[in-house]
Parts: C-alpha cells; sequence; structure tokens
C-alpha cells in the first residue's frame, strides 16, 4: 500500500469509527448551527479564562518509566539502589501523570495457563493508586538486548517454537534469534497470552494504555537490516493480521497503541496500521527527529480522535552533563522534546533515570513546562449561553480546545443543579472539539426550571471506559440559569 493510500485509508475509517463512537441520538447532544430567532432571545451566562495548569486528565501526560527494554534503571541494575525506590522516586516526581513498563514476554508468564508478574508490576500498580497516576504498558515478543544469552519468550514456549538465527549480532557475540511466530505453538500461547492479559487488565481504571504486541526487536515491526524468519512475505503478512485481529478482538474497554513502524521488514506493517486505526486504535512512535518523513506525516495527520505517544530513543537518560547545544542555545533533547507539540501529541515518555529526569527538569525547566500546559488537549466551557425557544430555555455550551490534540475519545457533558435534583447527560462527536477548535452542545431545559447548575466533563476512552475531566480554566463552571418574562430577559438579569 503506498503512503497516500494509507493515509486516504484511514482517514475514511476515521470517519466511519467517528460515527460508531458517537452516542445514539438521544445521548447525542444537537451541535448546531444555533440561530438566535427573537430579540432578546439570548443571553451570556459564563465565559471562562483558559489555565496553563498542568492537568492530570485521562488521555494525555508525561509516561514515566519504571521497567524499560533492557530492565530497571542504571543504578538498579549497578546494585547501587533498589527497585523499590526506583518505583517511588518515578512516581513521586511532580511532571509525572503515566507509570509505564516495558518489559519481555518472561517478565509476566513463567508457565502454561496463568500471568505470573514479575515484581515491578504490583510495584508500579501500587505506586499509581497511591500517586494517583495511571499505568501503561507494553510486553515485547522479541528482544534483542538479552541474545544470545537469553530470549524474550519463556522457556516453556521456547522450547516449542522454532527459532530461526537471521544475523550476526554486532562484536561476534553470536546469532540474533527470532521465534517462527507462525508456527503452531506460537500460535496458541500468544493466543492464551493475549487472553489472559486483556482478562487481568482491559478495563481496569488504573491502565491508561496498551502498545499492541507485534512482531520483531521490541515490538516494533521491525528486525533492523536483518530479514524477518518467515518463510515468505504472505505468511508474514498473514500471521501478523491475524495476531492483530486477536488483540483487537479482545481488549474492548482499553486502548491498544499500534507503532507506525514502516514496513522496512516486509511483515505487512501498513496493513496492521490501517486495521488497527480502523477499529479505534491509538499511535505511537519510538523517535521523533531521527524518524523518517512517513511516521512524522502519519502521526502528524492521524484521526482526531487518536491519541499518540511519543518518546525519543537516543537521548532517553536525560544525563545534563551530556548534552550538546545549538546556534540558538537549545539543548538537543529539549529541541526533540517541543517538536512532541508540533505532531500535536498526547503524550511524551521519559526513560528509568528518576534522578536525572528531576535534575534535567530543574536545569532545562520549559520543555516539561511547556509540554504539560499544550500537550494533547486542553477543554474548557469558553462560552455558555442561555437561548429561548417558544416557551422554553435551551443551554448552550462552547467548549473550546487550546491544546495541541484532538479530544482522544468521546466527551461527554453533565449539567446538574448544586442540589442534585436536576441533571442532564449528552456528548459531543468524537474526537471533538478538535486541536485548537470549538464545539458547540446544547441541552433542552425542562419547561420553566431557573437556578443554579454546574457543568461537568468525563472522556469516554473506549466504549464503556468513562472518565472524569478537569476543565482547563480558572473558573468554576457554575453558573445561573435565568428566568424569563414577557419582555425577554428580567430587568437586572
Amino acid at each position: 500500500m503506498r503512503r497516500r493510500d494509507l493515509i486516504k485509508a484511514i482517514g475514511s475509517a476515521a470517519v466511519a469509527s467517528s460515527a460508531k463512537a458517537q452516542r445514539p441520538e438521544h445521548d447525542r447532544l444537537p451541535q448546531g448551527p444555533f440561530r438566535i430567532e427573537q430579540d432578546g432571545g439570548w443571553q451570556t451566562l459564563l465565559f471562562t479564562t483558559p489555565s496553563d495548569t498542568p492537568l492530570r486528565n485521562p488521555g494525555l501526560g508525561l509516561a514515566g518509566y519504571t521497567w524499560e527494554e533492557s530492565g530497571p534503571s542504571l543504578a538498579v541494575r549497578a546494585g547501587r539502589e533498589t527497585l523499590e525506590r526506583q518505583v517511588e522516586q518515578m512516581a513521586s516526581l511532580p511532571f509525572v501523570d503515566v507509570l509505564y513498563i516495558r518489559c519481555d514476554w518472561r517478565n509476566v508468564q513463567k508457565a502454561p495457563g496463568r500471568l505470573e508478574l514479575d515484581p515491578v508490576w504490583g510495584l508500579t500498580l501500587d505506586a499509581a493508586k497511591r500517586h494517583g497516576l495511571r499505568v501503561a504498558f507494553r510486553v515485547q515478543l522479541s528482544n534483542p538486548g538479552f541474545q544470545p544469552q537469553r530470549l524474550a519468550l519463556p522457556d516453556f514456549i521456547a522450547r516449542q517454537v522454532p527459532m530461526v538465527e537471521i544475523g550476526t549480532i554486532p562484536g561476534g557475540a553470536g546469532k540474533y534469534r527470532e521465534p517462527r511466530y507462525d508456527h503452531p505453538a506460537f500460535e496458541r500461547a500468544f493466543a492464551e497470552l493475549n487472553n489472559l492479559l486483556a482478562a487481568r487488565f482491559d478495563g481496569d481504571p488504573l491502565i491508561e494504555w496498551v502498545d499492541l504486541m507485534q512482531y520483531g526487536f521490541w515490538g516494533e515491526g521491525h528486525t533492523s537490516d536483518f530479514p524477518n524468519p518467515f518463510p515468505d512475505s504472505a505468511t508474514a503478512r498473514r500471521t501478523m493480521a491475524a495476531m492483530t485481529e486477536q488483540q483487537l478482538g479482545r481488549w474492548k474497554r482499553t486502548p491498544l497503541a499500534v507503532n507506525t513502524q514502516p514496513d522496512i521488514s516486509r511483515v505487512g506493517n501498513d496493513q496492521v496500521i490501517g486495521r488497527a486505526m480502523r477499529a479505534g486504535a491509538w499511535m505511537r512512535s519510538d523517535s521523533i527527529v531521527v524518524e523518517e518523513p512517513q511516521q512524522i506525516d502519519l502521526l502528524a495527520n492521524r484521526p482526531p480522535w487518536a491519541a499518540a505517544v511519543l518518546e525519543d530513543g537516543y537521548f532517553r537518560q536525560y544525563d545534563v552533563t551530556h548534552l550538546e547545544r545549538d546556534s540558538a542555545g537549545v539543548n538537543v533533547l529539549e529541541n526533540y522534546m517541543l517538536h512532541v507539540l508540533d505532531l500535536g501529541a498526547n503524550y511524551w515518555s521519559l526513560w528509568t533515570e528518576a534522578g536525572n529526569l528531576a535534575r534535567y527538569n530543574e536545569r532545562y525547566p520549559r520543555g516539561f513546562q511547556e509540554l504539560r500546559a499544550r500537550m494533547g488537549y486542553r477543554v474548557r466551557p469558553a462560552w455558555v449561553w442561555q437561548r429561548k425557544r417558544a416557551s422554553q430555555s435551551e443551554v448552550i455550551v462552547a467548549v473550546a480546545n487550546r491544546g495541541v490534540a484532538g479530544v482522544p475519545g468521546v466527551l461527554w457533558l453533565t449539567l446538574q443543579s448544586l442540589d442534585g435534583k436536576f441533571k442532564m447527560r449528552g456528548a459531543l462527536d468524537a474526537g471533538q472539539p478538535h486541536a485548537g477548535g470549538i464545539r458547540c452542545g446544547a441541552f433542552s431545559l425542562p419547561k420553566e426550571f431557573t437556578g443554579r447548575v454546574r457543568l461537568r466533563a468525563e472522556l469516554e476512552i473506549r466504549p464503556g471506559n468513562v472518565r472524569p475531566v478537569a476543565w482547563a480554566c480558572e473558573q468554576q463552571a457554575e453558573f445561573d440559569v435565568k428566568p424569563w418574562d414577557d419582555r425577554g430577559w428580567r430587568k437586572g438579569v
């Protein structure tokens, strides 16, 4: 599939997916246009000031790694720190919103039929609960970092699945080996893994997203310059498509994020990306500045309801002693970080070195400040009006989004009296309001209702997975619904 064909296919799918994600007519708010049909027939009830205060809303944030592809932090690996202390240090950083685990298959399963999660999982989930954070993860089916000593696969699977030598490890340490993903034993074990993970984590309120388990090095859909382990390209594409379908079919309430790696290993990545996007998946890339035009174009022009997860694979340690500055005096990592805003991304990933992260933030605060103030979506009720329609009133809310990304899902609005006796709820269209945009929604009030009401927002990131959203404004979203007289608005109102 050609690059532009892929974008068109995903763009067309976005319309269908958006329609699918919208609520039934009785839940979908009327969204305009709203005309004024009589003099004195409207009144501004509320207008709010945008705020740059960082918000820990679902669907956006800085993701601190508690475990990366090579394990815990460098200090833990060297014996200078405990894993418990490392996880707590990461969770305690004031700018971290999500804790992320990237581990091998062998770190979650040791024997058939059950999950056996390594200690980092319990530590991370517990820290997230205590600090009000969320959790995301990737389970890698292949990891070249520990080869030839060990594979990413659990031993009980490695004994059943043929391994293919695909090339020499630099320095002559041995051969890289990849499993035959199309082998029946691998397919059975993978299906079980997917079902076990989904049974444990799909819909868990702590889990923000899960990376799609993909073929190749670090689960990124490639084996670098080495050949793939399949007997032919048709088998590769068929196998990767089947693995994708299994995951899309099982994960219903927690978003999956598909890696946007180009198909350099000829395993059908374009088809995987297209299929995942049509099913409502998010997108991710493990590099940003050094990426090729294909990934940047795809991420920047993704559907507005799809979140984007970005990280940097080069300056991951945040070591302030080895950061060069360019002619403008900007350090190279900060330049990388600010490109996140160009892509309209929702997440930026932070490696395991919590101490380095704290020192970097102290010396170069602009990067994290800019991301926390602008990354993702930032919605507020910019205007709220009351409109007279015959003998009834309507409240129209103009929701503005000053973030760089669309709303990653469906935004629900609730209008409720302070005493709780009156309550109305409805949804905007998926992805609305888009980045930098405004979307209006209207509530038809019961006849002759007046009183003070509060406006709340929630994000449905997947069907049935609804989470509260904090408004990005300085005022409280409360206002009075006004009474009428025969001349329109009462004097003094």
